[in-house]
């Protein structure tokens, strides 16, 4: 029906496209203002419980603001410097916005505020309310009615705090979403240019990219309406929308010149195409479009960004390459022919090389696994932590603050646990916070029955005394670690805080408690995701192969292709070695949340090339019942297209590579590799190699379920209508231009 609709009104389809287009791009105006800037936590968590008890019954929270006062000469002692540190605690204080503030120059003050040469020291601040709220208005007011307003050549005050990090963070993003644009398109149209030959297919197939990028940042700014979208979505979008548009785009061009070079008119080569090539390509987006809704399992509205993300590029894609594009080959007809000779699916490298691996399946076979396998191998040691300052390069002042507190200060008091208990016995406090001081790699303890250390009380309790930790009912008490423990293990830190035995009912919160409830809330749930997908894409290619091993065999190589990606995370990332390449700081540990978002993309992306790969060779077989020569030429029909869609989606996604976020020169670097594999080692060399092996059994199912694909299963033979000969030898007459007599 769709090709009937494109080659009758190919007009009025382009020009509901483009009114379409329109509409997207003024609802995508406004997404970028309106995505969110998500924090790491997870909902209904017991550090989450902690905080707002904290904050409801006790007005004080873990400090997501703070301002670090450089001494220029002297000390933080000294009279002038002193001032300006008071002055600001003060104008903090007196900020509406701004639920506690305290600082070294507070009464009762503990000395780790200060650096341990008392050239530098700390002001903090507890501001609640969502993130938006913080990073969008708040911090934006303190940096210029605070910070800047300091004038003075004793001392020079830098932002800082968990929510400037990632106000920084989020900004950069949108610098390298711009950047990465600038970078993206004009070489992608290069290269199009390049598989092409000719400028039309290639301006056709960037445009269904820009239609999707531009159509899932509309989607993005409808969902902001009812939920959080997370800044990094817009990367996603432009990145996948591009990738996949020009995914499907070369799919159902490079199909339209199949039917044409077969003798078809362009009228009956469009509407094969889009009944043969347009059901491939949606079935391979929703194998995408489930890889990443997936992330839907997680109560994490940063990770749900994705998904929306995913699924609304999926739609896009699908619509832009299944229904305006051909309309647009309605139009353009030859004109979108490759000049010269056309190779047949029996000629060219892919076809020789799969081959070849058919010959020898078990060397060739077990090479490959072995190459595989030795580059995954890293991937063994891979080590899920938390976020900090230094996914940002270090020439960022916010940056450049906290490598001083690392370097100088005792500790971070920011980064205290906080031990929360709504009623309490007084009685039993000192000897609760003693015990708590006698956990390894805990500095302090402040309570409101002062300060302990290694069981010992050692001084009043901080800033504002006793009552800052009890309201005469409940208490709470900051824990706070050594730099040591805090670096190199804060998750063991607050598991150890939570299983000391408390004497009352007690919750522990503070910024470790809720990024090691976020990590757990990820990782806990990783083997459900793996079992949704596997299961999602599992159905998917049985629709479409009617096997029961095809999707088996996919899997496992997909699994591991994307080792592969994850041991260079791992090699690169964690342990630094591309530290130097690449300009950042290696903190021996990898984000899970990220690692999680690459995974379903990639899986998704590997699957759309499975699709596209076993298409061919289904369609081959199904035509001949030849079990080894259909592999081959299947493989060479589909290598220019997977080798052009790789190369294209490759250089998209390393574009980000030269990022000033880690996390994005993770993703472009992780996912660029990713594609780059399986498109060369999965398809050329262990596809091949496994389907000889398996022989018949690739397409075999149960009876049951060989009936239900019979059914409802995915073909791409598309049966001739009638007239279709007589309209394709109509096309191919002369046509006679003389005017009439």
């Amino acid at each position: 029906m769709v090709g009937r609709l494109t080659t009758r009104f190919p007009k009025w389809v382009l020009a509901g496209a483009g009114l379409l287009f329109v509409l997207f791009a003024v609802l995508a105006a406004g997404t970028m203002d309106a995505l969110a800037l998500n924090r790491y936590e997870a909902l209904n968590s017991e550090s989450v419980a902690a905080r707002e008890v904290l904050g409801d019954q006790f007005g004080t929270g873990s400090p997501n603001v703070a301002i670090l006062v450089d001494a220029t000469e002297g000390t933080v002692d000294d009279a002038e410097v002193a001032e300006i540190g008071r002055g600001i605690t003060e104008a903090l204080a007196a900020n509406p916005d701004v639920g506690d503030a305290w600082s070294y120059w507070s009464p009762n003050a503990p000395e780790t505020l200060a650096s341990t040469d008392r050239e530098h020291a700390l002001v903090l601040a507890w501001v609640p309310g969502d993130a938006d709220h913080v990073r969008g208005e708040v911090l934006p007011e303190i940096d210029e009615t605070v910070v800047q307003s300091v004038d003075s050549p004793a001392a020079e005050v830098v932002l800082g705090g968990g929510d400037e990090i990632f106000r920084v963070v989020a900004g950069q993003a949108r610098e390298d979403f711009l950047r990465a644009e600038m970078i993206i398109l004009p070489l992608v149209a290069l290269l199009l240019w390049a598989v092409y030959r000719r400028i039309a297919p290639a301006l056709v197939t960037l445009g269904i990219g820009l239609f999707s990028v531009v159509g899932t940042l509309g989607i993005l700014r409808v969902v902001t309406n009812f939920t959080e979208v997370s800044t990094f979505a817009s990367n996603i979008a432009l990145v996948l929308g591009i990738g996949l548009g020009v995914d499907y785009g070369l799919f159902v061009i490079y199909r339209f010149r199949e039917e044409l070079a077969a003798g078809r008119s362009v009228e009956v080569a469009v509407r094969r195409t889009a009944a043969g090539a347009g059901r491939t390509v949606i079935f391979s987006g929703l194998t995408v479009a489930a890889s990443l809704a997936v992330l839907f399992v997680f109560p994490f509205p940063f990770l749900s960004s994705f998904a929306y993300a995913g699924i609304a590029v999926v739609a896009t894609a699908i619509l832009g390459a299944v229904v305006v594009l051909p309309a647009a080959l309605a139009l353009l007809g030859h004109r979108v022919v490759r000049k010269g000779p056309q190779r047949t699916g029996e000629e060219g490298f892919w076809h020789r090389t799969a081959t070849r691996v058919m010959r020898r399946p078990v060397i060739a076979g077990g090479i490959g696994l072995v190459v595989l396998l030795a580059l995954g191998a890293p991937a063994l040691g891979i080590n899920f932590g938390s976020p900090d300052d230094r996914i940002m390069s270090a020439d960022q002042p916010v940056r450049t603050m906290y490598d001083t507190i690392r370097t100088d200060f005792a500790t971070e008091d920011a980064d205290a646990v906080q031990v929360v208990a709504a009623n309490a016995d007084e009685q039993a406090l000192p000897a609760y916070a003693a015990t708590l001081s006698e956990i390894p790699g805990v500095l302090r303890v402040d309570s409101a029955a002062g300060s302990f250390a290694e069981g010992d009380r050692i001084g009043e309790p901080g800033p504002d005394g006793a009552e800052r930790f009890s309201d005469g009912t409940g208490t709470w008490l900051a824990v706070l670690p050594t730099g040591e423990r805090l670096a190199d293990d804060p998750i063991g830190l607050v598991a150890d805080v939570r299983s000391t035995e408390a004497p009352f009912d007690v919750q522990v919160g503070g910024y470790p408690a809720e990024l090691t409830d976020y990590r757990d809330g990820v990782v806990e749930r990783l083997p459900l995701v793996l079992a949704l997908i596997l299961v999602v894409t599992f159905v998917v290619l049985f629709l479409m192969t009617g096997s029961v091993i095809a999707p088996l065999k996919a899997s496992v190589l997909n699994l591991l292709s994307l080792s592969v990606m994850f041991g260079v995370l791992v090699w690169g990332f964690q342990e630094g070695a591309l530290s130097g390449l690449l300009g950042f700081t290696t903190t021996g540990s990898i984000e899970p949340s990220i690692v999680l978002l690459m995974f379903c993309i990639a899986y998704g992306l590997s699957m759309d090339y499975e699709v596209f790969l076993l298409a061919r060779i289904k369609e081959d077989y199904d035509r001949t019942g030849d079990l080894n020569g259909s592999v081959p030429r299947g493989i060479a029909r589909s290598a220019p297209l997977v080798t052009a869609a790789a190369a294209l989606l490759a250089v998209s996604f390393a574009v980000y590579a030269t990022s000033e976020i880690t996390f994005l020169q993770q993703l472009g670097i992780g996912m660029a590799l990713a594609v780059i594999v399986d498109a060369t080692l999965i398809r050329g060399v262990l596809v091949p190699a496994f389907m000889r092996l398996a022989g018949g059994a690739n397409w075999w199912a149960p009876g049951p379920l060989r009936r239900l694909h019979d059914r409802i299963g995915l073909r791409e033979d598309i049966p001739d209508e009638p007239g279709d000969a007589e309209r394709a030898a109509q096309e191919s007459r002369p046509t006679d231009t003389a005017p009439a007599r």
